[in-house]
């Protein structure tokens, strides 16, 4: 994978750069602040609403099928992004331009974006897993974005990046508002440690196909 030359018009072109450059180099970026203080919080207060009305639902592993709630290995509750909301169109248009910036700094075909809310309550992980297998030719790159104001160190929750050669420990991501993590979906294993306060992120996929999950 290697990115593609391009000049630098803006901001949003040097973050995607850096962010193109890292995915290239070792399969993870970072960007901070990617969006809007506002955005975050109205977000974060969708996420809040829904759990107090019971419009969360437990969050399971596997497809299809092969799909179980396994709280030994996840214990998060989840809601599918739909757009309904201005707060989540504006966030998917903002991930349409990154799906965009990606593809033409790195060519990987990414076709479309899912996403869905998740809360950690107190006491909730989730266990080291990747979430693709390589050569299922559906999720390319993860990411996941953090809602979470005036986070500490003591609140746990961190997203752990594991390197794919050695398996050790590559990063350590706070869930602070405004973070975007994106790593490649087949290659990066990571868990989510547990959350000693309440978590909200959105986690998402870009895909090669036009499928959704939802």
């Amino acid at each position: 994978m290697t990115c593609e030359d391009s000049p630098i018009q803006n901001p949003d072109d040097l973050l995607l750069d850096q962010l193109c450059h890292n995915l290239a180099e070792q399969g993870w970026g970072v960007l901070f602040d990617f969006f809007s203080p506002v955005l975050i919080e109205d977000l974060r207060n969708e996420v809040i609403n829904h759990a107090g009305s019971t419009g969360l639902t437990e969050a399971g592993i596997g497809r299809g099928h092969d799909f179980m709630v396994d709280p030994s290995v996840r214990s998060d509750q989840t809601r599918w992004l739909s757009g309904e909301t201005a707060a989540q169109s504006l966030y998917l248009k903002q991930m349409e331009h990154l799906r965009q910036g990606i593809n033409r700094r790195l060519f990987l075909g990414l076709a479309v974006f899912e996403g869905h809310f998740a809360l950690y309550e107190p006491g909730s992980f989730y266990a080291k897993h990747k979430d693709s297998f390589r050569g299922a030719a559906n999720r390319v790159l993860s990411t996941v974005t953090y809602l979470n104001p005036d986070w500490n160190d003591k609140d746990g929750g961190q997203l752990i990046l594991f390197d794919p050669e050695s398996g050790a420990e590559t990063a350590r991501i706070k869930p602070e508002a405004g973070t975007l993590a994106v790593f490649l979906s087949e290659e990066i294993a990571h868990e989510v440690l547990i959350s000693h306060a309440q978590r909200f992120s959105i986690a998402g996929w870009f895909r090669v196909g036009n499928k959704l999950s939802v």
